[in-house]
């Protein structure tokens, strides 16, 4: 995600505002929210008893989501994220107990409000996406 404008200047990524520990405390606060708040229960279900693993890829696949290293890609290949997904129960309930379990991380996690907002945008559009059952 590092093009160059017309003034040929590169662009910042996501990756490189948040920064590497931002990143990794977000996601470790994503999952220790979930892990605790009965709120988050229904996403909670779906996950492994032990959420290293879960948490670990999540982190590799945001770096490169984001504009950092592709450490999911190198490791596991292509996300296929849907794909991947599609053997859990993902419905509208689903979708808004991960969006607000992220976007609680990302105000827990101090992440400014503009880039908050951006990020917002982008996990709702792919939480969304990764539906795939109507209710």
């Amino acid at each position: 995600m590092n093009d160059t404008t017309d003034t040929d200047q590169p662009t910042t990524t996501i990756y490189e505002l948040l920064g590497e520990q931002k990143l990794r405390s977000l996601v470790d606060r994503f999952y220790h929210l979930m892990d605790t708040v009965p709120e988050y229960y229904g996403i909670r279900k779906l996950h492994p008893a032990d959420l290293r693993s879960s948490n670990e890829k999540l982190y590799m696949f945001l770096s490169g989501w984001l504009g950092g290293p592709q450490l999911y890609f190198e490791r596991y290949g292509h996300p296929r994220l849907r794909a991947r997904h599609l053997p859990y129960p993902i419905g509208i309930a689903e979708r808004d107990q991960w969006m607000a379990c992220m976007v609680q991380a990302m105000e827990e996690e101090g992440i400014d409000e503009g880039l908050r907002e951006v990020l917002r945008y982008a996990f709702a559009q792919t939480a969304d996406w990764m539906r795939n059952r109507e209710g």
